[in-house]
């Protein structure tokens, strides 16, 4: 389990050990009463034992607190599901859950500080971004084929049913390189096709707005669960408390972003920068 899993297993140990001393009763007088061994509400206090969900009944019945058992066996179901290491999981699998998730979606919201969102990159870019993924978490690119067709199938999404799509990027995004100057005049060329697609919105939150929320990046799928991803695992966020915590750093960061003829003026200032610096390289250059 990695460091943070376990910090997330302390933290929820913690919260039963409140709800314990809330309702005035000694830990040996929960564990005779349930039958456990005196050491067991000792561990999972201190989160060196995960609760069952029957466990949380039993607990949350004996303190008088069954009002908190279904926000804490969401906070469990989380935790058990959340931290997936990303070295261990292969990335087709990976898109693949990503088309299913995504196809149950109604309304996507995303936020991205340095990429283009998956669903909005073109092949070329696209393949740039998996190439240095497979080469960083696998050393090999044998995978880059199958993982790139699926990237590409998932954005059949935007154009089928009726889910709504609500992107949110930095407008560092526009100034990454990935790949070369000739993808990124095709990626951002592509921002803008896909600004006028009906159940697209795509915000640029300007590079000198103010700081007002922590920034990482994130998808939202409804209201039911929000994908991070994190350099060693990616975090699958369902507890509500959290999802509250995501929807409201979303709308601030939404609040901040310009919409429709700014952000074209955006993408196409730093389209003209690319494409200048282009028509300056020698030939030879050029033909490399």
């Amino acid at each position: 389990m990695t460091d943070s899993a376990q910090q997330s297993r302390q933290a929820l140990g913690g919260q039963l050990r409140d709800i314990r001393k809330d309702a005035g009763l000694t830990a040996r007088a929960l564990a005779h009463a349930h039958g456990w061994p005196p050491s067991k509400v000792s561990k999972l206090e201190h989160g060196n034992q995960t609760p069952s969900e029957s466990d949380i009944r039993a607990w949350c019945s004996s303190c008088g607190a069954d009002a908190q058992a279904a926000d804490l066996i969401a906070t469990l179901r989380n935790l058990q599901a959340a931290y997936i290491e990303i070295k261990r999981m292969r990335l087709p699998h990976r898109q693949r859950q990503s088309i299913v998730w995504e196809s149950e979606t109604n309304l996507m919201r995303w936020y991205e500080p340095f990429l283009v969102p998956g669903l909005l990159q073109t092949p070329a870019y696209a393949q740039a971004v998996l190439s240095h993924a497979l080469d960083f978490f696998h050393n090999s690119r044998e995978d880059l084929e199958s993982v790139l067709a699926a990237r590409m199938e998932r954005q059949q999404v935007l154009y089928r049913g009726d889910h709504r799509f609500n992107f949110v990027i930095a407008e560092q995004v526009l100034h990454t390189t990935v790949g070369n100057d000739d993808i990124m005049i095709g990626q951002l060329d592509r921002l803008l096709i896909a600004m006028a697609l009906p159940r697209v919105v795509l915000g640029i939150v300007p590079s000198e707005a103010e700081f007002v929320v922590p920034i990482s990046n994130f998808c939202m799928f409804d209201r039911r669960r929000v994908l991070v991803e994190t350099i060693s695992a990616e975090l699958t966020v369902t507890q509500p408390r959290e999802l509250m915590l995501y929807e409201k750093n979303f709308k601030s960061l939404a609040e901040q972003a310009l919409r429709g003829d700014a952000a074209r003026a955006l993408i196409r200032a730093a389209i003209g920068r690319r494409s200048e610096r282009l028509s300056n390289q020698p030939d030879s250059e050029l033909d490399q």
